[in-house]
């Protein structure tokens, strides 16, 4: 049976146990912008693919030497707007280009809110962290997991 990598599965504790850490990190980590789990109920759900981010970021923080901070940089290289190829009427006005360094999906409100999208299901989000992936050797999101 097939698991769909982008559907909200796991609770917190659960998550926090599988990757060896408390759940206290995940919750930085959303502070901070880096993983946008479902919410239902008030409880914090994460996918397959935000498993597998996780384990790229936590690989990141503790064994590249890389800070918060440095995460957040890589993933601010490519703007939503290139990503998007959005026209210039849009980016006139666009917030995501109007605040930039600021990644779109830490906007309030949202760059994409209007159009119903979620972060975690959004375009942009899913590639740049594919693209952080692949340059440090982790499989991307979405492909299906070896075994």
């Amino acid at each position: 049976m097939k698991i769909e990598n982008r559907k909200a599965l796991y609770p917190i504790g659960i998550v926090a146990e599988l990757l060896g850490i408390h759940p206290r990190t995940l919750r930085i980590y959303e502070q901070e912008g880096l993983v946008k789990p479902a919410r239902r109920g008030g409880k914090r759900f994460y996918s397959n693919n935000d498993l597998q981010w996780l384990r790229c970021l936590r690989r990141l923080l503790t064994e590249d030497g890389l800070n918060i901070a440095g995460v957040k940089k890589l993933l601010t290289i490519a703007p939503c707007w290139e990503i998007r190829n959005c026209d210039q009427e849009i980016r006139k006005k666009c917030p995501a280009i109007l605040n930039f360094p600021v990644p779109c999906w830490d906007l309030v409100p949202r760059a994409c809110q209007e159009k119903g999208q979620v972060c975690s299901e959004c375009e942009v989000y899913l590639r740049k962290k594919n693209n952080v992936m692949m340059h440090i050797g982790c499989r991307d999101l979405d492909e299906e997991p070896e075994g």
